[in-house]
């Protein structure tokens, strides 16, 4: 384990992206592509039952395997040197089929569509627990008022459901890209020299069938060696993932100021303190999704500009994402669990909502005595009489109530009555609540879908 290991990632999914694990993954391409081959009739099943035998990961030595990939360019090399000499131990003859009519890049691509399969359905579960919490705080705060803020000011009101709801509708387009991209892109690897399986003598579509099959993953129309769309897609979601939750992160992180006290992380035993300062209560959480959502375009833009590769064998585009991809992996999944895992208790003062409502004096009410006058003597002119008043109302720290009852331009337009409705939250919310209905709506579907 790192240092940081636990901040900033997930257990279960750096188990994944282990050593070990990504050393298992590749043998299991070579068991799978042992039994594939005796199922077409290429090589002995007997030899093949030996292969799979020996494809076990506790039988290789990472250290060693690590020395030797960087001798001959990649890890693949030395774990099929190895596994040809432990099947030789029992038998030569099968360790003559080791590894028959693959190439490297067929064990290691499919080895990391592997993992991805393994680790995207991980985030799927911490999306699907994200998805409930946010449903769940929409559907409890769908009334509750709060101040919409543009440009880091108070604009109009609106309720926090209103803005969870927000949040809810980009999470359930991340589960739905996660279900696309695993069906299109989790494919199959299996071409060996140059992608036409010539080794095979004709039979390489058959044993890449059931090589399919056996790992349960997509047949692809044709080996996609240098063809990077699929992987990139996957860390392009990845990287868009991470920008919602980053998102929702500055947002609770904004929320959370002092002077604001809105919304705060949950509070606990060495959690969110200061080495210095006693009182502070930091949002721990949103921090590391943020440093998450710095850190993942960056190597998502790695990938990017490593599709571009020479021919049928990419050299140096390829390389350069064996640490790129799992490090997208991982800290995007770290981000998602470690959000996931603090939403349900995050506190949310109403009280401090509703209050800071008022923080203006009745400012945050303008635009609804704007589009009222608006309607009475046009748009302009309206709004250049309570940008007036607005601006009375600031230097003389009143509320803006007070000033517009003064105001003669009102008079013959607005009533008393009118005026006071007007500074009712209730009545300038507009269409909040079916935004917050439709986007339930969805969460309901999905569920259904699922």
């Amino acid at each position: 384990m790192r240092l940081f290991d636990k901040l900033f990632r997930y257990e279960a999914i750096d188990r994944i992206f282990s050593d070990r694990e990504y050393i298992q993954s590749l043998l299991d391409f070579e068991a799978a592509l042992a039994r594939a081959e005796a199922k077409a009739g290429v090589i002995p099943a007997a030899d093949a039952h030996i292969i799979v035998a020996a494809c076990r990961a506790e039988q290789f030595n990472v250290e060693e395997l690590a020395v030797q990939a960087a001798l001959s360019g990649n890890v693949a090399i030395p774990i099929v040197k190895k596994l040809t000499e432990l099947v030789a131990k029992q038998s030569q003859d099968a360790a003559r089929f080791v590894h028959w009519g693959a190439t490297s890049q067929d064990a290691m691509d499919t080895g990391v569509v592997l993992q991805l399969r393994s680790a995207l359905e991980v985030m799927d579960q911490d999306l699907a627990r994200l998805t409930s919490t946010l449903a769940t705080l929409v559907d409890k705060h769908r009334a509750t008022p709060i101040a919409a803020r543009t440009w880091m000011q108070q604009a109009i009101p609106t309720t926090f459901g209103f803005i969870v709801a927000g949040w809810l509708d980009a999470v359930l387009r991340h589960r739905s890209r996660f279900a696309e991209l695993r069906a299109r892109n989790l494919a199959l690897q299996f071409g060996g020299a140059v992608g036409t399986l010539a080794a095979l003598s004709g039979r390489g579509p058959i044993v890449a069938k059931a090589l399919a099959e056996d790992l349960r993953l997509p047949l692809p129309p044709i080996p996609w060696h240098t063809h990077r769309d699929r992987i990139v897609e996957i860390a392009t979601a990845l990287g868009l993932c991470v920008g919602t939750l980053g998102k929702i992160s500055r947002d609770i992180s904004l929320h959370a100021q002092t002077e604001i006290a809105e919304l705060a992380e949950p509070a606990g035993q060495g959690r969110g303190g200061s080495s210095t300062m006693p009182q502070k209560r930091n949002p721990v959480t949103c921090a590391i999704v943020l440093a998450a959502a710095q850190r993942v375009p960056g190597l998502v833009s790695i990938m990017l500009s490593s599709m571009v590769q020479e021919q049928e064998r990419g050299l140096g585009g390829w390389q350069a994402e064996w640490e790129t991809l799992p490090e997208i992996v991982s800290l995007s999944g770290g981000a998602l669990h470690h959000l996931a895992e603090m939403l349900p208790d995050l506190h949310i003062d109403a009280q401090r909502m509703l209050k800071n409502l008022d923080a203006t004096h009745g400012l945050i009410f303008a635009e609804a005595v704007t589009m009222a006058m608006g309607d009475r003597i046009g748009k302009m002119p309206a709004h250049l009489l309570v940008e007036s008043a607005c601006k009375k109302a600031r230097a003389e720290n009143r509320h803006l109530k007070d000033v517009l009852r003064e105001e003669q331009g009102l008079h013959g337009y607005l009533t008393p009555a009118d005026l006071e409705g007007l500074f009712d939250i209730r009545n300038y919310l507009g269409s909040a609540e079916e935004f917050v209905r439709r986007v339930l709506a969805e969460v309901s579907t999905t569920a259904t879908a699922g």
